[in-house]
């Protein structure tokens, strides 16, 4: 094969272009600066073939004792043990037969769990190699996910029939969705199928998995030969990375003690055993307990393991876990990481001048303008007096409410409306009610409940319907002058191009959160220092003991009912509160309508959280328009206020039914920690053609009274086929208007005028995420099924 033609040593050199007074005037501009030589290619030209041809060779060398170096240091002596995670994706899935078989064979069984765990350990001296298996619950998606994020394999064991369940396929999708380690397929009970239909059953199974598991091969889990070679596969298999772990040091509680403060029994030291998987683990940073939050470490313990071989291990059954306990590393003050995750703000920060002479001046006169008389009691000094309010005084000024509700008044009034009538309606029944015994037999009252759910439901789909059909626009209200409805909006005269200040009119949460001069600059600051600098601590392979201070007893009971404890170590400023954006495309297994700002669960790397987000297109420009609804035919862009996280991490978005379950309506991933992104939530005004005349029309019914247009009059107009134009003049005092376009318009055609307002996400930030209830496949799923056997 020929390769690229390279220039030998007697090319043609050619001057370089002199421009004449520009190529002075840019000399004078530079200052003498110098611009950079890139060196590169003559480097590479200066090397002859044989050089290139073993510059390669080294590299590709280097690439390969990378990989055997990883491989040999995962379930040696020196590294953590192998942890597997079993994942069954059947109900009827013999995973406990499948475990028995791999403790029966040559292997010795160094550690079994008492605990509802169910989870031990293997050492193979045949394959010097340690394994640490970890059952994870049918159906508990959360500890499944959980136990994801630190497993270096998965075991997903299989039905020999029928495969996988909706559970099992719900499971499969948040864990393709979240990033999958290194994953293996059993089929274990393979004997108990018929001998005739056997063949027939691992064609259909095979043909089933290839949906999911393109060309992997299944593993039957029957023999004790079948369970070395699946052991022996576990071992030499390439490793799969998932990026959000592999720079944070993380670690899976083998063993936990609670050890109550003395001002409190509900919060108290939490010490955790486990070995240091990722990096290298620092005491002064933060570690993240999934599910439960942040914490402050107090010191680390080392457990130093007992000079034996392998073998002699093996060979005596002694406990890998027996150890000398001695304190590795106790946390500095001055050097460890605050729990602050918000900015305390001041509202005296402003900048304040001191007042020109004709300020004070104005403000004498308005005092003596604003001298009222009031009866005060005897003794009463003017300090007093100016604070005693007359009884006329009382309720005059109107408060203004700051929010707007972003999908207009009339939901608002209507819900006031159903909450006052609802309101009085249980007052009566307070009054009425009566003391009666209700048999069992009687659940009328549960069915209305779901019929309430379903026009609920009913009225989301028109909602989304009508926004598809007439995006954004709204019907001008006659009992409010539109200046007084709209008075948040502005014009733009083009969306694209027209400025807009991103430091303008900021609400008060964003004195509340922190911002990076320069978020991708600081995120690869880190990341090389993670690379290049050792840290000081806990190396990886290390079985340590962390003292994590002024944690809930919660944490403690959760562990004790068999739910995994996974912890993560924080990298600088992942505490902290900011503005967070996701990128991410709508699940095609569920089609329910999502409506911004309304209560949702995110996945986010290794944290788990609840926001209310706002819903943005996916654009290049420096304003990006607001969605009111999750499409699903288009990637969107999720903002909400949450910690910072640095990339890459994977996003699962989760809806919460009513009876508990979590739905998965979105999968991505982070974006950028951004607060100057410019959400623009656009309203569109309609009005209809009354009188078409060459380029000018009459129009009404966009607004209804003489000052409103007025009003409007400097913003541009445009149509549904096309035409722009702009208000000329009112015509009398209801509303209509005359309007001059770029041509003549249709009578069908639609005037529209376009007016924009910036919009910010809620505070509704929630660490606190209930376990859901073990899912089933819904109705809206069940109409549209996504794979499955």
């Amino acid at each position: 094969m020929l390769g690229a033609h390279r220039p030998g040593p007697l090319k043609q050199q050619n001057k370089a272009h002199k421009g004449g007074k520009h190529r002075r005037t840019a000399q004078r501009r530079a200052g003498g600066r110098v611009s950079v030589k890139a060196l590169p290619h003559r480097r590479l030209r200066d090397l002859n073939r044989v050089d290139r041809r073993h510059q390669a060779l080294q590299l590709r060398r280097q690439r390969k004792e990378a990989v055997l170096a990883e491989k040999r240091s995962l379930g040696s002596r020196d590294g953590p043990p192998h942890l597997v995670v079993v994942v069954p994706l059947h109900a009827k899935a013999a995973a406990h037969d499948a475990l028995r078989l791999l403790q029966s064979q040559d292997s010795v069984v160094v550690h079994v769990d008492e605990g509802k765990t169910g989870s031990f350990a293997i050492l193979c001296p045949r394959l010097k190699q340690r394994w640490r298996f970890v059952t994870a619950q049918a159906g508990d998606l959360h500890a499944i996910m959980d136990l994801a994020k630190v497993a270096d394999s998965l075991l997903f064991v299989l039905d020999p029939v029928d495969g996988w369940d909706s559970t099992g396929e719900h499971c499969l999708s948040c864990l393709f969705a979240q990033g999958l380690p290194s994953y293996v397929l059993a089929v274990p009970g393979g004997t108990d199928v018929p001998p005739k239909k056997r063949i027939d059953a691992k064609k259909k199974l095979t043909k089933a998995i290839e949906k999911w598991f393109p060309e992997v091969k299944l593993f039957p889990l029957n023999t004790e030969q079948e369970s070395s070679v699946l052991l022996r596969h576990l071992a030499t298999q390439k490793q799969r990375h998932l990026a959000f772990r592999d720079r944070r040091a993380h670690l899976l509680a083998y063993a936990a003690e609670f050890v109550p403060s003395q001002e409190s029994d509900q919060v108290g030291t939490l010490k955790v055993s486990g070995f240091v998987r990722g990096q290298t683990l620092n005491v002064n940073s933060l570690v993240h307990i999934v599910g439960h939050g942040d914490f402050q470490m107090s010191q680390v313990v080392k457990g130093q393991k007992r000079s034996q071989d392998m073998e002699e291990d093996s060979a005596n059954g002694t406990d890998e876990m027996e150890e000398d306990v001695k304190i590795l590393m106790k946390a500095d003050t001055s050097k460890q990481e605050s729990l602050q995750s918000e900015v305390v703000p001041d509202p005296m920060e402003g900048e304040q001048t001191w007042p020109s002479e004709e300020e004070l001046q104005e403000a004498e006169a308005s005092q003596k303008e604003n001298k009222r008389v009031v009866k005060v009691p005897k003794g009463t000094s003017k300090y007093q007096a100016a604070w005693i309010v007359d009884d006329g005084e009382e309720g005059s000024e109107e408060e203004e409410d700051d929010e707007d509700d972003d999908f207009g008044d009339d939901m608002m009034e209507e819900a006031v409306s159903q909450g006052e009538s609802s309101g009085e309606e249980e007052e009566l029944a307070e009054e009425e009610c009566e003391t009666m015994t209700v048999s069992e037999c009687m659940r009328d009252d549960q069915y209305d409940e779901k019929v309430e759910e379903d026009e609920q439901m009913l009225e989301k789909y028109k909602q989304e319907r009508m926004d598809e059909m007439f995006p954004d626009e709204v019907d001008t209200p006659r009992d409010v002058p539109a200046r007084v409805r709209f008075q948040k909006y502005r014009g733009l005269k083009s969306f694209r191009t027209s400025p807009w200040d991103p430091k303008e009119n900021l609400p008060r949460d964003y004195a509340r959160i922190y911002q990076f001069q320069d978020f991708s600059r600081t995120r690869k600051h880190l990341f090389r220092q993670i690379e290049k600098e050792e840290t000081e601590g806990a190396s990886v392979g290390w079985y340590v003991t962390l003292h994590v201070c002024n944690v809930p007893v919660s944490v403690m009971e959760s562990f004790k009912e068999g739910r995994p404890l996974v912890l993560f170590s924080l990298l600088p400023h992942e505490q902290k509160m900011s503005v967070l954006n996701f990128l991410v495309r709508r699940h095609p297994s569920n089609s329910d309508p999502v409506r911004a700002k309304e209560e949702l669960i995110f996945h986010c790397g290794f944290r788990r959280f609840r926001a209310s987000p706002l819903f943005s297109q996916h654009t290049s420009a420096d304003k990006h328009k607001l969605e009111r609804f999750l499409r699903p035919d288009t990637a969107l862009v999720v903002t909400v206020y949450a910690p910072i996280t640095f990339p890459p991490a994977s996003v699962l978005v989760f809806k919460q039914r009513s009876n508990g379950m979590h739905d998965l309506i979105a999968t991505g991933s982070l974006l950028a920690v951004d607060p100057d992104r410019i959400i623009i939530k656009r309203l569109v005004l309609s009005g209809h053609p009354f009188k078409i005349f060459t380029k000018a029309a009459v129009v009404r019914y966009m607004f209804f009274n003489r000052e409103d247009v007025m009003w409007f009059k400097p913003v541009e107009l445009r149509t549904k086929w096309g035409r722009r134009g702009h208000i000329k003049e009112p015509l009398g005092t209801h509303g209509h208007m005359k309007c001059h376009f770029d041509g003549q318009l249709k009578s069908q055609d639609t005037v529209l005028l376009n007016l924009y307002k910036r919009v910010y996400p809620k505070w509704t930030y929630d660490p606190y995420v209930p376990e859901p209830v073990p899912w089933v496949r819904s109705e809206s799923a069940l109409l549209h099924p996504q794979g499955g056997l």
